[in-house]
Order: structure tokens, then sequence, then C-alpha cells
């Protein structure tokens, strides 16, 4: 008997060796977070000639003015910028700069790492490629490979915010598998009645599920709400009938979020009603696409902006919308996140709360379990 053991031991070991799958450690570091990997160095007179005709020789989208006068002030100025539509200045990613020598085993299971290795010996061209789990899991590593500084300041000039954006999406996609694990099956059963899916997340609290006209269409309403701790969070799915291509503007897309959170939101001052701030922030519309964990692609336009309760109290914060056409039946599909946070910083909950956005599934697509 002993003998048969050990001769089953060494095959299932004989097996296991031929296999070797990977073992990656957690990833180190906070969500937006990035470490940079990269030389500071000051910039030539034609790269500074560069940056000034590229008209960003100040950190993009912040209050705090600072020339850009090295290659890692470039970096910074696109990577740190404040993001927009916030009621408070808050960057895109905290960052941490340290020089190629000195990345180690200590700081490479970091969970966001841009590298920019600069090097004429060992490269003629620029090079980018981008890699995942690489030293951890889960972690986002975007490479950049040039034979000196000039080079990549003509490559960062033109694909600075493609890299900034490629590791927001990283870290939106890492949230939505996140919510695949428990969601509120219960909020997601009345969106799907209307044809749609989401992963609403089972702390979500399911608040209402009407329709409302507004100048005599039908719009359904669905609204859930996250009101544990300090910070209150909200998420509202609204669809209605699309008539043209016009509807996906920004003025009409701000229109159609007054008439239809304005009549089921309001504060405890009779008469009081949810807006958008328009005067000191307009709100932002671009056109975006699908994650890239989502079922397929398709076409939306997000839309950031600030809301606020008018005729009533002093409240407002930042919020984050997502439309899209429904193809199927004829219909815009918004879907929305909320925050009420007073004196908190927001950034990190409100990109959580915004991933939900991206999880939502029009009727032609895969249906989640």
């Amino acid at each position: 008997m002993k003998k048969v053991l050990i001769i089953f031991s060494a095959i299932m070991l004989l097996a296991g060796c031929g296999k070797k799958e990977r073992l990656l450690t957690s990833a180190t570091g906070t969500i937006y977070e990035c470490l940079v990997v990269m030389p500071d160095r000051p910039l030539s007179d034609a790269s500074r000639a560069a940056i000034e005709n590229a008209g960003i020789n100040r950190p993009s989208g912040s209050a705090y003015h600072e020339a850009i006068s090295t290659t890692w002030g470039l970096v910074k100025n696109t990577m740190g910028a404040d993001m927009p539509c916030m009621p408070q200045m808050e960057p895109y990613f905290v960052l941490t700069q340290v020089p190629m020598g000195q990345f180690d085993s200590y700081l490479k299971p970091t969970r966001n790492i841009l590298i920019i290795d600069i090097n004429r010996e060992k490269y003629t061209t620029v090079k980018a490629k981008t890699a995942r789990d690489q030293w951890s899991k889960p972690q986002a590593v975007y490479r950049i490979q040039a034979p000196d500084d000039e080079s990549v300041v003509a490559y960062w000039l033109e694909h600075g915010e493609e890299v900034r954006n490629w590791f927001v999406r990283e870290e939106l996609e890492r949230q939505t598998r996140f919510y695949r694990a428990n969601t509120n099956k219960a909020a997601r059963a009345r969106l799907q009645k209307q044809g749609y899916d989401m992963l609403i997340p089972e702390d979500y609290m399911l608040i209402m599920d009407t329709t409302v006209r507004v100048s005599e269409q039908p719009v359904n309403v669905l609204w859930c709400c996250n009101s544990k701790g300090s910070m209150r969070r909200d998420l509202v799915v609204y669809n209605y009938p699309y008539t043209s291509q016009s509807q996906f503007e920004n003025a009409s897309l701000c229109a159609m979020r007054d008439e239809v959170l304005g009549r089921i939101i309001s504060a405890q001052v009779e008469g009081s009603h949810m807006g958008t701030e328009y005067k000191y922030f307009p709100p932002q519309s671009n056109n975006v696409s699908a994650l890239r964990d989502s079922v397929g692609g398709f076409y939306a336009v997000e839309t950031r902006g600030l809301w606020k309760i008018k005729d009533g109290e002093s409240m407002g914060g930042p919020f984050v919308c997502l439309s899209r056409l429904d193809q199927v039946n004829g219909r815009v599909v918004s879907a929305e996140t909320f925050l009420f946070a007073s004196g908190q910083k927001k950034r990190n909950a409100l990109r959580q709360a915004e991933a939900i956005l991206y999880t939502l599934e029009m009727p032609n697509e895969r249906q989640r379990k």
C-alpha cells in the first residue's frame, strides 16, 4: 500500500510540474493611485516650444498654475489634472514618481504603473504597449519606450489624455467585475421588465419604480439609493421615446434630466426640486464606448456636471449620466448616479458609482446572470 501511495504522489507531482501556473500577489496601493517610473529632466528649448504651441503649459483643468519645465512635469500635468465638474478640486490620479533605477520588487506590485523608459542605445523609435496583471493582480501597466526626451514629449502631446483615460477605464472595469458578485435582484427584476439589465449593487435600496409624463411622452423611471454611512449615493435609470439624433446633444440631455429628476426628487422645503448647475460649472458631454469586459461595443454619451436643489436647501454635488440608444424599442435610456457628501472628497465614490452605469445592457445584448 505504501508503495502505491508513493507512486501515486510522484505522478501527481509530475502532473503539477507540467502546468506551472503563475501565482500573483495582490496589487498594492488604492484606487486611482498611479506610480510613474520615469526620469525628471529639464526640457530642451525645442520641447518647451512644442508644449507652448500645444497650449498646455499649465495643469489642464487646474486652478494651480505651474509652468511645465521637466519631463515629469509634462506627465503630471495630464495624469494629475483636476477632474472636471467636481465641487472641489480632486485629481484624476494621485501620483508618485520614481526614476527607473529605483523601480524594484517592492514597487512592482503597484496596481497602476506608467513606465516611460528613455534610452537611446535600446530604442530608435517610440513604442507603447499595455499589460495587465504583470507583477500583481489586478494590475494595469502602460509602458512607453523612446530614444530621447523629445520623442516622449511628442508622443505625450498627442496621446497623453488617451493614456490617462486608459487607466481610468481599467479602474472602472475592476469595479464592474466586483459588482457581479452581489446585486439587488429585486431592483434588477424591475429593470428587466422594461427590457434592460444593470448590475445594481446589493446595498442600493429600491425607492421608486414609476412612469411620469414629460411633454406628453411617457418616461419610465427606476430610482435606487445607498444612504449607508455619511455619504449618499443615488442611481436613477429612465427611458423615453427616441425621435432624433439631437436628443443626444448636451442641451437636450440636460433638459430631460431637469424634467425627470425635477419631478421625482425634492428636499424638505415645499416646492424644492432637483436641477442642474449651468452658470459656474456647465455640464460636459462626451461620446464614449463600452468597457473592455462589456458584451459587445456600444455608442453612448457621457454627461458630467453638478446637481443642486432649486427653491430650497443649499444642497448639491456631482453627477454622471450615461445615455444610450435602445434600437430595439426606439428609446433613449439614461442611467445616472449622483452623490451628496457635504465637505467630503468624492472622486473615488463617484468613480465607483459611475462603474455601475457601464453595466447597463440593452434588449439586444446578452443578459448577465
